[in-house]
Protein backbone atom coordinates (compact mmCIF):
# COMPACT_ATOMS: atom_id res chain seq x y z
CA UNK A 1 0.00 0.00 0.00
CA UNK A 2 1.82 3.30 -1.30
CA UNK A 3 1.01 6.13 1.40
CA UNK A 4 0.15 9.88 -0.02
CA UNK A 5 1.81 11.88 3.05
CA UNK A 6 -0.56 15.25 4.15
CA UNK A 7 2.09 18.05 3.63
CA UNK A 8 1.66 21.74 4.14
CA UNK A 9 -0.28 23.92 3.83
CA UNK A 10 -2.65 22.63 6.52
CA UNK A 11 -6.56 22.41 5.72
CA UNK A 12 -8.46 24.77 7.03
CA UNK A 13 -5.48 27.59 7.72
CA UNK A 14 -6.49 30.56 5.32
CA UNK A 15 -3.39 32.05 5.50
CA UNK A 16 -1.39 29.18 4.46
CA UNK A 17 -1.78 29.62 0.78
CA UNK A 18 -4.20 31.08 -1.45
CA UNK A 19 -3.86 28.49 -3.63
CA UNK A 20 -7.14 29.79 -6.16
CA UNK A 21 -6.26 31.34 -8.92
CA UNK A 22 -9.82 31.09 -10.53
CA UNK A 23 -12.68 29.34 -9.98
CA UNK A 24 -14.47 28.50 -13.44
CA UNK A 25 -18.45 27.04 -13.07
CA UNK A 26 -18.84 25.00 -16.31
CA UNK A 27 -21.73 25.60 -18.95
CA UNK A 28 -24.30 23.37 -19.05
CA UNK A 29 -25.38 22.07 -22.81
CA UNK A 30 -28.28 19.71 -23.62
CA UNK A 31 -27.45 17.04 -26.25
CA UNK A 32 -31.10 16.10 -26.83
CA UNK A 33 -31.71 14.25 -23.52
CA UNK A 34 -28.00 14.24 -22.63
CA UNK A 35 -26.56 16.85 -20.55
CA UNK A 36 -22.88 17.82 -20.17
CA UNK A 37 -20.78 20.84 -18.21
CA UNK A 38 -18.11 22.37 -20.26
CA UNK A 39 -15.66 23.76 -17.82
CA UNK A 40 -12.65 23.71 -20.53
CA UNK A 41 -11.89 26.00 -23.09
CA UNK A 42 -13.95 29.47 -21.29
CA UNK A 43 -14.12 32.61 -21.57
CA UNK A 44 -10.87 33.56 -19.32
CA UNK A 45 -9.07 30.11 -19.50
CA UNK A 46 -8.11 28.27 -22.85
CA UNK A 47 -6.39 25.32 -21.86
CA UNK A 48 -4.26 23.95 -18.53
CA UNK A 49 -1.42 22.62 -19.40
CA UNK A 50 -2.18 20.72 -22.28
CA UNK A 51 -6.41 20.24 -21.53
CA UNK A 52 -8.07 22.30 -24.11
CA UNK A 53 -11.68 20.55 -23.52
CA UNK A 54 -13.20 19.32 -20.37
CA UNK A 55 -16.71 18.22 -20.10
CA UNK A 56 -18.68 16.13 -17.52
CA UNK A 57 -21.29 14.18 -18.95
CA UNK A 58 -24.46 13.13 -16.73
CA UNK A 59 -24.85 11.88 -14.54
CA UNK A 60 -27.84 11.04 -16.68
CA UNK A 61 -30.09 7.85 -16.37
CA UNK A 62 -32.05 6.98 -19.82
CA UNK A 63 -35.51 5.62 -20.46
CA UNK A 64 -35.93 2.20 -21.82
CA UNK A 65 -35.09 2.37 -25.35
CA UNK A 66 -32.94 5.52 -25.11
CA UNK A 67 -29.08 6.40 -24.64
CA UNK A 68 -26.17 8.44 -26.26
CA UNK A 69 -26.30 8.61 -29.54
CA UNK A 70 -23.05 10.96 -30.66
CA UNK A 71 -23.32 10.07 -34.61
CA UNK A 72 -19.50 9.93 -36.67
CA UNK A 73 -17.83 13.18 -36.16
CA UNK A 74 -14.33 14.35 -37.57
CA UNK A 75 -11.05 15.31 -35.19
CA UNK A 76 -7.96 16.60 -36.00
CA UNK A 77 -4.70 18.06 -33.39
CA UNK A 78 -5.90 16.99 -30.35
CA UNK A 79 -6.20 13.53 -28.24
CA UNK A 80 -9.60 13.02 -26.58
CA UNK A 81 -9.56 10.88 -23.58
CA UNK A 82 -12.81 9.15 -22.28
CA UNK A 83 -12.87 8.19 -18.69
CA UNK A 84 -16.28 6.60 -16.87
CA UNK A 85 -17.66 6.06 -13.41
CA UNK A 86 -20.91 4.96 -14.26
CA UNK A 87 -22.52 3.63 -17.45
CA UNK A 88 -20.90 2.18 -20.75
CA UNK A 89 -20.52 4.02 -24.24
CA UNK A 90 -19.70 2.17 -27.41
CA UNK A 91 -16.93 3.43 -29.73
CA UNK A 92 -16.09 3.62 -33.15
CA UNK A 93 -14.00 4.63 -35.17
CA UNK A 94 -12.46 5.51 -38.77
CA UNK A 95 -8.98 3.08 -38.05
CA UNK A 96 -11.59 0.22 -37.59
CA UNK A 97 -11.73 0.19 -33.52
CA UNK A 98 -14.85 -0.90 -32.24
CA UNK A 99 -13.98 -0.75 -28.44
CA UNK A 100 -16.38 -0.60 -25.34
CA UNK A 101 -15.40 1.71 -22.62
CA UNK A 102 -16.44 0.78 -18.77
CA UNK A 103 -15.94 2.73 -15.59
CA UNK A 104 -12.31 3.12 -14.42
CA UNK A 105 -10.96 2.13 -18.18
CA UNK A 106 -9.31 4.68 -20.34
CA UNK A 107 -9.87 5.44 -24.47
CA UNK A 108 -7.25 7.58 -25.52
CA UNK A 109 -7.91 8.87 -29.61
CA UNK A 110 -5.35 10.52 -31.28
CA UNK A 111 -6.95 12.53 -34.13
CA UNK A 112 -3.54 13.91 -35.03
CA UNK A 113 -4.39 14.93 -38.90
CA UNK A 114 -7.41 13.23 -38.92
CA UNK A 115 -10.04 10.64 -37.67
CA UNK A 116 -13.92 10.10 -37.11
CA UNK A 117 -15.36 8.73 -34.82
CA UNK A 118 -18.83 7.83 -32.86
CA UNK A 119 -19.92 7.50 -29.35
CA UNK A 120 -23.25 5.58 -28.86
CA UNK A 121 -25.27 3.15 -25.96
CA UNK A 122 -25.35 -0.25 -26.78
CA UNK A 123 -28.61 -1.94 -27.95
CA UNK A 124 -28.77 -3.98 -25.18
CA UNK A 125 -27.69 -1.50 -22.87
CA UNK A 126 -31.38 0.54 -24.40
CA UNK A 127 -33.77 -2.55 -23.27
CA UNK A 128 -32.17 -2.73 -19.91
CA UNK A 129 -32.11 0.84 -18.88
CA UNK A 130 -28.81 2.71 -18.55
CA UNK A 131 -27.01 5.76 -16.86
CA UNK A 132 -23.85 7.50 -17.63
CA UNK A 133 -21.56 9.55 -15.93
CA UNK A 134 -17.97 10.61 -16.74
CA UNK A 135 -15.81 13.02 -18.01
CA UNK A 136 -14.62 13.29 -21.35
CA UNK A 137 -11.14 15.65 -22.19
CA UNK A 138 -9.44 16.59 -25.01
CA UNK A 139 -5.34 17.28 -25.03
CA UNK A 140 -4.19 19.53 -27.59
CA UNK A 141 -1.32 18.15 -29.22
CA UNK A 142 2.25 20.08 -29.62
CA UNK A 143 2.79 21.32 -32.99
CA UNK A 144 5.28 18.67 -33.75
CA UNK A 145 3.22 16.20 -33.45
CA UNK A 146 -0.45 17.97 -34.89
CA UNK A 147 -0.13 15.84 -37.94
CA UNK A 148 1.02 12.55 -36.57
CA UNK A 149 -0.80 9.56 -37.88
CA UNK A 150 -4.44 8.84 -35.96
CA UNK A 151 -4.20 6.49 -33.37
CA UNK A 152 -6.54 4.59 -30.60
CA UNK A 153 -5.39 2.84 -27.38
CA UNK A 154 -7.88 1.47 -24.67
CA UNK A 155 -6.35 0.81 -21.41
CA UNK A 156 -8.41 -1.71 -18.59
CA UNK A 157 -9.58 -0.67 -15.41
CA UNK A 158 -6.94 -3.01 -13.83
CA UNK A 159 -3.54 -1.77 -15.79
CA UNK A 160 -4.38 2.05 -14.22
CA UNK A 161 -1.97 2.26 -11.52
CA UNK A 162 -3.72 2.99 -8.00
CA UNK A 163 -2.49 4.59 -5.01
CA UNK A 164 -4.76 3.19 -1.93
CA UNK A 165 -4.52 4.11 1.84
CA UNK A 166 -5.85 6.61 4.44
CA UNK A 167 -9.00 7.05 2.95
CA UNK A 168 -8.49 8.14 -0.31
CA UNK A 169 -7.64 5.89 -3.87
CA UNK A 170 -5.78 7.65 -6.23
CA UNK A 171 -6.37 5.95 -10.28
CA UNK A 172 -3.38 7.47 -12.19
CA UNK A 173 -4.86 8.15 -16.03
CA UNK A 174 -2.11 9.86 -17.25
CA UNK A 175 1.44 11.05 -16.31
CA UNK A 176 2.97 10.72 -13.14
CA UNK A 177 1.87 11.58 -9.50
CA UNK A 178 2.40 9.98 -5.81
CA UNK A 179 5.36 7.54 -6.93
CA UNK A 180 3.40 5.97 -9.20
CA UNK A 181 3.87 6.47 -13.57
CA UNK A 182 0.76 5.51 -16.13
CA UNK A 183 1.71 3.52 -18.77
CA UNK A 184 -0.15 5.54 -21.27
CA UNK A 185 2.51 7.62 -23.04
CA UNK A 186 1.37 11.14 -24.35
CA UNK A 187 3.49 13.63 -25.86
CA UNK A 188 3.26 16.44 -23.76
CA UNK A 189 4.39 16.17 -20.13
CA UNK A 190 0.78 15.87 -18.23
CA UNK A 191 -1.04 14.77 -15.10
CA UNK A 192 -4.22 13.03 -15.09
CA UNK A 193 -6.13 10.95 -12.22
CA UNK A 194 -9.30 10.40 -10.33
CA UNK A 195 -8.84 11.01 -6.63
CA UNK A 196 -11.76 9.79 -4.39
CA UNK A 197 -11.81 10.74 -0.88
CA UNK A 198 -13.63 9.67 2.51
CA UNK A 199 -14.97 11.94 4.67
CA UNK A 200 -12.14 13.98 6.78
CA UNK A 201 -9.49 12.36 4.14
CA UNK A 202 -6.54 14.88 3.01
CA UNK A 203 -4.72 14.95 -0.36
CA UNK A 204 -1.89 16.72 -1.53
CA UNK A 205 -1.40 18.06 -4.85
CA UNK A 206 2.15 19.22 -5.14
CA UNK A 207 3.51 22.05 -7.60
CA UNK A 208 4.96 19.63 -9.97
CA UNK A 209 3.74 21.45 -13.25
CA UNK A 210 3.55 25.36 -13.66
CA UNK A 211 -0.33 24.56 -14.50
CA UNK A 212 -2.68 22.56 -11.98
CA UNK A 213 -6.70 22.27 -11.78
CA UNK A 214 -9.12 19.98 -9.91
CA UNK A 215 -11.72 19.42 -10.82
CA UNK A 216 -15.14 18.62 -8.11
CA UNK A 217 -17.22 16.14 -9.86
CA UNK A 218 -18.73 15.09 -6.78
CA UNK A 219 -18.63 15.99 -3.13
CA UNK A 220 -17.43 18.84 -1.14
CA UNK A 221 -13.95 19.79 -0.32
CA UNK A 222 -12.10 22.46 2.30
CA UNK A 223 -8.67 24.04 0.34
CA UNK A 224 -7.28 26.80 2.87
CA UNK A 225 -10.67 27.73 4.42
CA UNK A 226 -12.39 27.66 1.73
CA UNK A 227 -15.50 24.89 0.64
CA UNK A 228 -15.98 24.34 -3.21
CA UNK A 229 -18.97 22.19 -4.53
CA UNK A 230 -19.71 19.53 -7.66
CA UNK A 231 -19.46 21.33 -10.57
CA UNK A 232 -16.33 23.37 -9.99
CA UNK A 233 -13.01 23.44 -11.61
CA UNK A 234 -10.35 25.14 -9.28
CA UNK A 235 -7.56 26.57 -11.37
CA UNK A 236 -4.74 26.77 -9.00
CA UNK A 237 -1.47 29.05 -8.61
CA UNK A 238 1.70 28.43 -9.98
CA UNK A 239 4.01 27.15 -7.29
CA UNK A 240 1.78 26.79 -4.16
CA UNK A 241 1.69 23.41 -2.71
CA UNK A 242 -1.57 22.50 -1.40
CA UNK A 243 -3.87 20.28 0.45
CA UNK A 244 -7.25 19.25 -0.55
CA UNK A 245 -9.74 18.15 2.52
CA UNK A 246 -12.51 16.65 2.34
CA UNK A 247 -16.09 17.38 3.87
CA UNK A 248 -18.22 14.33 2.53
CA UNK A 249 -17.27 11.85 -0.10
CA UNK A 250 -15.72 13.25 -3.11
CA UNK A 251 -14.64 12.68 -6.18
CA UNK A 252 -11.93 14.59 -7.80
CA UNK A 253 -10.32 14.50 -11.40
CA UNK A 254 -6.63 16.15 -10.91
CA UNK A 255 -5.56 17.74 -14.12
CA UNK A 256 -2.03 19.72 -15.27
CA UNK A 257 0.82 20.02 -17.10
CA UNK A 258 3.74 22.51 -18.43
CA UNK A 259 2.14 25.44 -21.09
CA UNK A 260 1.66 24.48 -23.84
CA UNK A 261 3.60 25.73 -27.23
CA UNK A 262 1.76 28.46 -27.85
CA UNK A 263 -1.85 29.12 -28.06
CA UNK A 264 -4.44 26.79 -29.88
CA UNK A 265 -7.47 27.99 -32.39
CA UNK A 266 -10.38 25.30 -31.57
CA UNK A 267 -13.73 25.70 -34.14
CA UNK A 268 -16.03 22.69 -33.42
CA UNK A 269 -14.08 19.42 -33.05
CA UNK A 270 -10.66 20.32 -34.53
CA UNK A 271 -7.72 22.02 -33.43
CA UNK A 272 -5.09 23.61 -34.22
CA UNK A 273 -1.67 25.52 -33.76
CA UNK A 274 -2.43 27.20 -37.45
CA UNK A 275 -5.94 28.27 -38.46
CA UNK A 276 -5.20 27.75 -42.16
CA UNK A 277 -5.18 24.21 -40.94
CA UNK A 278 -9.02 24.51 -39.60
CA UNK A 279 -9.96 25.64 -42.30
CA UNK A 280 -8.71 22.75 -44.44
CA UNK A 281 -10.25 20.72 -42.52
CA UNK A 282 -13.61 21.82 -42.50
CA UNK A 283 -13.29 21.63 -46.44
CA UNK A 284 -12.45 18.32 -45.70
CA UNK A 285 -15.21 17.23 -43.91
CA UNK A 286 -18.04 18.97 -45.63
CA UNK A 287 -16.05 17.44 -49.06
CA UNK A 288 -16.34 13.83 -47.68
CA UNK A 289 -12.69 13.78 -47.32
CA UNK A 290 -12.42 11.91 -44.45
CA UNK A 291 -12.12 8.50 -43.58
CA UNK A 292 -15.78 6.81 -42.37
CA UNK A 293 -16.52 4.64 -39.39
CA UNK A 294 -17.45 1.23 -40.79
CA UNK A 295 -20.45 0.00 -39.17
CA UNK A 296 -21.91 3.61 -38.85
CA UNK A 297 -22.69 5.30 -41.72
CA UNK A 298 -24.71 8.67 -40.46
CA UNK A 299 -22.31 11.47 -39.75
CA UNK A 300 -22.95 15.23 -37.90
CA UNK A 301 -22.66 17.70 -40.86
CA UNK A 302 -20.35 20.61 -40.94
CA UNK A 303 -22.12 23.11 -38.50
CA UNK A 304 -23.02 26.55 -41.22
Amino acid sequence: MSSLPDLDPVPGDKHSCDAIEQVIVPRARDLGGFEVRRALPSAHKQMVGPFIFFDQMGPSEFLLGAGLDVRPHPHIGLSTVTYLFDGEIMHRDSLGVVQAIRPGAVNLMTAGRGIAHSERTAPELRNAGTRLFGIQTWLALPAAHEETAPDFRHVPREELPVIDGEGKRVRLILGAAYGKQSAIATPHDTIYAEAVLAPGATLPFDADYDERAIYVASGEIDIAGDTFSPGQLLVLRPGDRISVLALSNARLMLIGGEPMDGPRHIWWNFVSSRKDRIDAAKADWKAGKFERVPGDEEFIPLPE
